[in-house]
């Protein structure tokens, strides 16, 4: 009997491979760039978004850019390095340690809030990363994966704000298997998923949930089986389906665009008439 997780894990991994480079390579034509820019944490979703796109744009129009604060392991960075080297990529390990520092004087500033700060360090990286796009006429290049996007797992404006999204479309188990296909490293593509954003911080343990269970949940639910029937299919309990399930639909505002209030036309608008 073949099941929802024989179905997730059996993807033409080369094929997906083509379309992602194809899809990059496309994407930064049309927009009429000189290349594209990546946030390389050391992770298994950016190291993968790295290699796709150096194989889709050639190394040399390809930047990675580390940025590790005091939370980075220095095993991130040396395992983002040297995927950089190994691609031929240009890269730069800049710390930010000394922007979230700047804002420390702010009267509203408070370093005890530690998500609050954790969504700004993410903030502070993209706005470096747009910064090095603008002056080098690049795109950024997003590394969230389709289950990160799903559940909300990202910061808006931060890891949320890039151009394109290559890997998108690969839940967190398929870029898994994608990144051993690419090559990469098993110490990268088993790496446990970890945002860093404070101490000790990881991506299973802030959500209380296994990314082999989030992954058959969000596919069960993609294909649309109610519900009901979602624990039954994929062997996840009831009370782990629902807060998977609560946490896409509280997080469909990080999905979509701000809302904009749409005046009534009619009503708004007044012709006067001349006599």
């Amino acid at each position: 009997m073949i099941t929802l997780a024989d179905v997730i894990s059996a993807i033409n991994y080369s094929r997906a491979k083509d379309e992602i480079t194809n899809f990059i390579a496309r994407y930064i034509s049309e927009a009429r760039v000189k290349g594209a820019v990546v946030g390389v944490s050391g992770g298994v979703d950016s190291c993968t978004t790295l290699a796709l796109t150096a194989e889709a744009l050639g190394p040399r129009k390809v930047t990675a850019l580390v940025l590790p604060s005091g939370f980075t392991p220095r095993q991130d960075v040396e395992d983002a390095v040297a995927l950089a080297k190994r691609l031929g990529v240009r890269h730069y390990v800049i710390s930010i340690d000394q922007l979230l520092s700047a804002f420390s004087y702010l009267p509203i500033y408070d370093e005890n809030d530690a998500v609050a700060r954790g969504n700004l360090m993410a903030r502070i990286r993209m706005a470096v990363l747009y910064y090095y796009a603008n002056k080098n006429n690049l795109l950024v290049v997003g590394t969230g994966d389709k289950s990160e996007l799903m559940l909300g797992y990202f910061t808006k404006y931060g890891d949320g704000g890039v151009d394109i999204l290559p890997i998108g479309d690969l839940y967190k188990t398929q870029v898994r298997e994608m990144a051993k296909f690419l090559g990469l490293p098993e110490s990268i593509a088993l790496k446990p998923s970890a945002p860093r954003l404070w101490a000790g911080h990881t991506a299973e343990g802030e959500l209380g949930l296994k990314y082999g269970e989030v992954d058959l949940v969000l596919y069960a639910y993609e294909l649309g089986i109610p519900k009901e029937d979602i624990p039954r299919e994929t062997g996840v309990s009831k009370t782990k389906v629902e807060t998977i399930l609560r946490r896409v639909r509280q997080n469909a505002h990080k999905r979509a665009p701000p809302p904009v209030a749409q005046l009534d036309k009619a009503k708004q608008y007044v012709v006067r008439r001349s006599f």
